[in-house]
C-alpha cells in the first residue's frame, strides 16, 4: 500500500479517536504454526543476557533477544489496546524469563497504529536507544487502564481546538493527553519527547510502516501473533505459548 503523507496524516487526525480505544482485537486466525523439534537452549555472548539485546528489523519492529533465534515471534500491537495490554500483563515475563532468556525464541514488536494517540505512543517509546523501546512500551501497557481516562479526555481537548499546526500536531496531541510527565518518571524527559514528536516526517513514517504491512501480512486486529511466519491462532499468552512449544521451545 502506498499512501502520501498528506493522506496518512488527514486519517490519522481525522479518525474517531475515542471509538478506536474501545475495540482493538481482531480474528487472529491461521493457526498456520509448523510443527518443530525440540530445540536446545543457546548461551548468549560472554557478559551479556538475551533479554537486554535489542536490534531493529528491516520492517521496522524491535527484535528482543538472539537476533539469529530459531523461533521468531512478530506481534503486531497497538498501544492503546486493551488487549494488547491484557497480554502484555499476563505474557511478558513469562515469554521473556523463560523463552527469551533461552537463545532460542526472539520477540518482535512491530507498532499497529489505530488513532493519534497511538502513533504519538508509538514515537514516544522509539525516542531513546533501541534497549528502552520494550521496556516502555510495557510500561504503558501495564498503565493502560490509568492512561486511557487521560487519552479521551486528550482527545475532547484536541476536537474542540480546531485544526492543530502542522509540525506540532504530535507534540500537543502528548500534551493533551498528560504522555509527558508519565514518560518523564520513567527517563525520557519532555525536551527528549517533544524534539522526538516535533519531526512531523518520521512520526507519520511509522504509520506507513503499519499501513504497508497490515495489507501485506492480512493484519486486520491487535494483537496479531506470528511465529516463523505462521499466523498464532489467538490472541492470549496461552495461544502463543502452545504455539512456541509447538515450533520447537521445549525440552523432550
Amino acid at each position: 500500500m502506498t499512501t502520501s503523507p498528506k493522506r496518512l496524516a488527514y486519517s490519522i487526525f481525522a479518525a474517531p479517536i475515542a471509538l478506536a480505544l474501545a475495540a482493538c482485537s481482531g480474528d487472529a486466525g491461521g493457526g498456520a504454526v509448523e510443527e518443530g523439534d525440540p530445540i536446545a537452549s543457546i548461551e548468549a555472548p560472554e557478559g551479556q543476557a538475551w533479554t537486554d539485546m535489542v536490534e531493529v528489523s528491516e520492517y521496522g519492529g524491535y527484535v528482543l533477544g538472539n537476533p539469529d533465534a530459531p523461533i521468531k515471534i512478530v506481534e503486531y500491537a497497538s498501544l492503546t489496546c486493551p488487549a494488547c495490554a491484557a497480554f502484555t500483563q499476563e505474557g511478558a515475563e513469562p515469554l521473556k524469563q523463560n523463552y527469551v532468556s533461552t537463545g532460542v525464541v526472539s520477540y518482535e514488536i512491530r507498532n499497529a497504529v489505530l488513532n493519534m494517540f497511538d502513533l504519538t505512543l508509538a514515537a514516544m517509546v522509539r525516542c531513546g536507544p533501541d534497549e528502552v523501546y520494550h521496556p516502555l512500551s510495557d510500561q504503558v501497557w501495564y498503565n493502560l487502564a490509568a492512561l486511557q481516562p487521560q487519552i479521551q479526555q486528550g482527545a475532547q481537548t484536541l476536537q474542540t481546538a480546531g485544526e492543530l499546526p502542522e509540525g506540532q500536531r504530535f507534540v500537543l496531541a502528548a500534551d493533551a493527553a498528560g504522555f509527558y510527565d508519565f514518560f518523564a518518571q520513567r527517563g525520557l524527559s519532555r525536551d527528549q519527547a517533544a524534539a522526538c514528536l516535533s519531526d512531523t516526517e518520521n512520526v507519520l513514517a511509522i504509520d506507513e510502516l503499519w499501513q504497508e504491512q497490515a495489507e501485506e501480512f492480512g493484519v486486520q486486529g491487535t494483537p496479531t501473533f506470528f511465529v516463523n511466519g505462521g499466523r498464532v491462532d489467538g490472541i492470549t499468552w496461552a495461544n502463543l505459548e502452545e504455539a512456541l512449544q509447538r515450533a520447537g521451545a521445549r525440552t523432550e
